[in-house]
């Protein structure tokens, strides 16, 4: 499964690079506003321009004489683009025109050698027409001029990005079978230090990843070819993945990127907890990063040699217990004690990721699965404040990896928040769907 193209927004403060954004993924998801600086964090999700499934990136501004060496600060807020992007949107402003800011941005992306669409947002306000010559100045030829509040040029600007990744060789997206892919995916995720490289490292039987007690060793993820039972697996150990708020500028922000692109192109994901520390509310983020992209999951406990023998079982039913409480929203996903130090039932890991991979492409008959649906909601009416309530219709599978379904309802907007909730508990009780995340959407029917 290859790797999604990435995709950096760039530009000074105040240019409206988080409107860009949040116009191209088609929701209000990074946070706007007048102030200059309000994007401090790199800010980055999925999602599809032109066919093309990318990873798009909101990035702090570049700004001018924050500190005294003026090169090491632009570099420093413009490094995720430079080092990472396959494709840089460099915005700037046409209702101000050109400033020393946007020059020396220019000069570091064009060092940079990577693909540039040039964008002179705001070309709707008072006055900006009169400055679009200015920007012939920065080298980049004329800009694709748009306005990201208003959505005018936007077609221009994703037309330009599909001809650039048509230009790159990336390929419109297009589901795979597991045939196709060969091998299936799986992802080591986990805060910093819990393992992850020992554990590629215990089921390859070499040292191909570096192993130390010093947190954040692996600052990029690897791919590592398996085979198990004649079966082939590819093994992606990443970067220890750390909340946003906590992650530090720099190499750390690009190894985040990297290991939530990795996670991207997995079909089941493993989270490697140290079963020598408390469960964190981190590991509970990271869970909700595979929840969000829909992938397989199975949560491994590790360094279960450090266990005393006679309380191995007590132990092990205080984590679960444990687990239970801090992953309540994935009540679903399998739990596996290991212990890469002394190989310890490290390729159960293996088998698990077989069972998910088979509960992934599960399809349901349609009308087996409507009537499952009528017997659930007649048990459970879909309640509602409302004085017209909701009413289920009928349900229909989608697709599958992961398993897709469409349930239509009459006044659905009146639906409680919890009924799909109910329906997908319902639904597992029924089908099993073991360790992977289903996708429900819920849609109105007049």
């Amino acid at each position: 499964m290859e790797a999604l193209p990435v995709i950096a927004i760039v530009g000074r403060p105040n240019v409206g690079k988080s409107t860009l954004f949040n116009r191209l993924v088609m929701e209000k998801y990074a946070i706007t506003s007048d102030i200059a600086g309000t994007t401090r964090d790199r800010i980055y999700k999925r999602c599809d321009i032109s066919g093309y499934e990318v990873t798009l990136v909101d990035t702090g501004g570049l700004e001018y004489g924050k500190h005294e060496n003026i090169e090491k600060d632009v570099q420093s807020q413009a490094a995720l683009a430079i080092e990472e992007a396959d494709l840089i949107i460099f915005v700037v402003d046409l209702s101000e025109g050109v400033n020393p800011n946007d020059k020396l941005a220019a000069n570091v992306l064009r060092k940079s050698k990577k693909e540039i669409l040039f964008v002179a947002n705001k070309s709707d306000a008072k006055g900006a027409q009169s400055n679009s010559y200015e920007t012939l100045e920065l080298g980049f030829g004329e800009p694709i001029q748009i306005s990201a509040i208003h959505t005018s040029g936007l077609l221009d600007l994703e037309f330009g990005i599909e001809k650039t990744l048509k230009k790159l060789k990336f390929k419109k997206k297009r589901s795979k079978s597991k045939e196709e892919d060969g091998a299936l995916n799986i992802c080591i995720l986990g805060r910093p230090n819990a393992g992850k490289s020992s554990l590629v490292n215990a089921i390859t039987g070499t040292e191909k990843n570096i192993v130390s007690d010093i947190p954040g060793t692996t600052r990029d993820h690897t791919d590592t070819l398996v085979t198990h039972n004649e079966k082939k697996y590819n093994l992606i150990d990443t970067a220890g993945l750390r909340r946003a708020g906590k992650r530090e500028q720099g190499i750390e922000q690009f190894s985040a990127l990297r290991c939530l692109n990795a996670l991207e192109r997995s079909d089941v994901a493993v989270l490697l907890i140290d079963g020598t520390e408390r469960i964190s509310k981190q590991d509970a983020h990271i869970v909700e990063y595979a929840l969000d992209m829909k992938k397989g999951l199975i949560i491994a406990i590790n360094k279960i040699d450090d266990f005393d023998k006679e309380e191995d079982e007590e132990k092990k039913n205080v984590i679960i217990y444990r687990l239970r409480q801090k992953f309540a929203f994935v009540p679903w996903a399998p739990i596996v004690f290991i212990s890469a130090k002394n190989k310890t039932n490290i390729t159960k890991i293996f088998d698990l990721a077989d069972e998910i991979s088979k509960e992934r492409e599960k399809k349901l008959n349609t009308a087996e699965l409507n009537s499952f649906m009528q017997k659930i909601s007649n048990k459970h009416l879909p309640s509602s404040s409302n004085v017209k309530k909701p009413k289920f219709l009928y349900i229909s599978q989608v697709g599958v990896s992961p398993p897709s379904f469409v349930l239509f309802f009459k006044f659905a907007e009146n639906l409680h928040f919890s009924y799909p909730r109910y329906v997908e508990n319902e639904m597992r009780k029924e089908y099993g769907f073991t360790g992977t995340s289903l996708n429900l959407k819920i849609k109105n029917k007049v």
